[in-house]
């Protein structure tokens, strides 16, 4: 199981997940996930912390923190908000990021 983290800010998440070596930061681009000009698909990386901030207002506040190993030893950080509304060529790496997050619990 990933080890999941409450942290009362996302940014806190993401502090604490620089201090533990993850560095790079990866963005989603059409179905891979995107670090420097380096691109990962989804069988090139794993998900190695979660964590999920849930708006206290408005749900479409919601964000979650991955802290993400690529097999070639890149660690980095990914933050999404609503993965409902991510672009359509993502899905299979939003399958893989909720599931991980699905799992946490």
């Amino acid at each position: 199981m990933k080890p999941v983290y409450h942290y009362a800010t996302v940014l806190k998440a993401i502090e604490q997940l620089r201090e533990k070596g993850f560095t790079e930061d990866f963005n989603l681009h059409e179905n891979c996930l995107v670090c420097n000009t380096d691109k990962f698909q989804v069988d090139d990386f794993e998900i190695s912390h979660i964590y999920y901030y849930e708006g206290d207002s408005n749900p479409g506040d919601e964000a979650t923190v991955y802290g993400i190993e690529s097999k070639s030893g890149i660690k980095g950080i990914l933050v999404t908000g609503d993965e409902q509304d991510t672009d359509p060529m993502s899905k299979s790496i939003i399958d893989k990021l909720l599931v991980s997050r699905n799992k946490r619990d």
